[in-house]
């Protein structure tokens, strides 16, 4: 079973939290993130990417960059633009799109349960990643941004929330980026917390990493260099844990996450693929149904639906993204390497179908390929397995907002 602890929260004071919360540093570029918050000294991203405000010329991954971000924390805390709260708390955020909630408890969990295989991953991470928020957040001695986890929803901590939420006043509630509502409760009472924090370690024996591994490999690298620091700390010492947020794997949406390549095609292509697939012409190209995929090659949609006999059993294996990639990407484009190779790029589904058409239709790109989501239930039988996902599998909206929740690690 799994370990939770309350946290002295640092986050905004409510006036200003629509203006200091911000879409995470890994979907934003340096210059995305200089225009969303030149004009608003609130913005987190003032913390979280703090090259915005050194020369344009210095690497983001320069160690004044770290410098500068724990200064601006720094400075938001004191002008109380950031408030730590007096007493160890746990939190609830929800966010609504399009008119689906998902409601989740902000917490910390404890190293030691990623280490034991108690927290469970879906991906591989790459070291230089990893370096960028390991530097940031020993500058800033805290978890600057949290992980987004999920569990197989616990009936009795599911009651506690909704009733937490019906009877109590969110401290934030605002719309921000892709018109998501945010909303924000404090949970204060210490028998709610300890009655939370023993159904966790009674009832849920493990929690899985929806999105965020770099941000939890980060985050467990820099709690071991403070074990290493002062063995003799407490068990429940702040380092020993980082900051989560637990959402029921009921309530999530995986969107699709698609590819386009620029390889040279041949003039049967389409011949060439139909020993693998069952092609026919469509307008719209978005898959209706798994082992289904949507090409849009010379100005047209295709939709390609794989042979059953060449759909293996491994659960890794036959998911859609797995099978594109054997059948399309390795054997007959020789892209094996997907997250270095050049040739092929990756478009979140929140940016529709229409992307895949500019993009390909710019001559910058030969063909596109729209992907069904993978379900939580192929992420959740993954993990378990202890096997990994191939690279970009998931895509989740709405994505958490940064600059809501830190965890000073002091």
């Amino acid at each position: 079973m799994v370990v939770i602890q309350p946290f002295k929260g640092i986050r905004p004071q409510a006036a200003l939290a629509q203006q200091v919360a911000t879409l995470p540093y890994d979907v934003l570029n340096s210059q995305e993130a200089y225009e969303l918050a030149k004009e608003n000294p609130y913005s987190y991203l003032h913390i979280d990417k703090a090259e915005i405000n050194l020369p344009k010329e210095l690497s983001p991954y320069d160690p004044q960059v770290y410098q500068k971000a724990a200064a601006e924390l720094a400075e938001f805390l004191q002008k109380d633009w950031l408030i730590k709260d007096s007493a160890p708390c746990l939190y609830l955020y929800q966010l609504t799109m399009a008119g689906r909630s998902q409601t989740g408890l902000v917490t910390c969990t404890a190293i030691h349960d990623y280490q034991t295989g108690k927290i469970k991953k879906h991906e591989y991470t790459r070291l230089e990643k990893e370096l960028d928020r390991i530097n940031h957040s020993d500058a800033c001695n805290a978890n600057t941004s949290p992980i987004f986890l999920t569990y197989r929803r616990e009936n009795q901590v599911q009651t506690i929330m909704d009733q937490w939420q019906a009877k109590h006043q969110p401290v934030y509630d605002f719309d921000s980026f892709h018109e998501v509502h945010h909303r924000v409760w404090v949970i204060d009472e210490t028998a709610v917390i300890e009655e939370l924090v023993q159904l966790f370690a009674e009832n849920v024996p493990a929690l899985y990493i929806a999105d965020g591994h770099h941000r939890t490999e980060s985050a467990v690298k820099v709690g071991l260099k403070r074990q290493a620091a002062q063995p003799d700390a407490p068990a429940d010492a702040e380092f020993n844990f980082f900051l989560s947020v637990i959402f029921p794997k009921e309530e999530l949406a995986i969107w699709d996450y698609n590819r386009v390549v620029n390889v040279p095609l041949t003039a049967d292509f389409l011949t060439e693929i139909s020993e693998i697939f069952e092609i026919e012409k469509f307008a719209d190209g978005k898959p209706t149904q798994a082992k289904q995929f949507g090409m849009y090659f010379k100005q047209q949609w295709y939709h390609l639906t794989i042979k059953e006999n060449l759909i293996p059993s491994d659960p890794v294996e036959k998911l859609d993204v797995a099978l594109l990639q054997r059948y399309i990407f390795n054997e007959k484009f020789g892209i094996t390497d997907i997250r270095t190779d050049k040739r092929i790029d990756f478009v979140g589904g929140i940016r529709g179908m229409a992307e895949l058409e500019k993009l390909v239709d710019s001559g910058a790109w030969q063909v596109a390929f729209a992907l069904y989501p993978t379900t939580m239930d192929d992420l959740l039988a993954v993990a378990d397995a202890d096997k990994i996902m191939p690279p970009k599998s998931t895509w989740f909206e709405p994505k958490l907002l940064s600059g809501l929740f830190l965890h000073d690690l002091a």
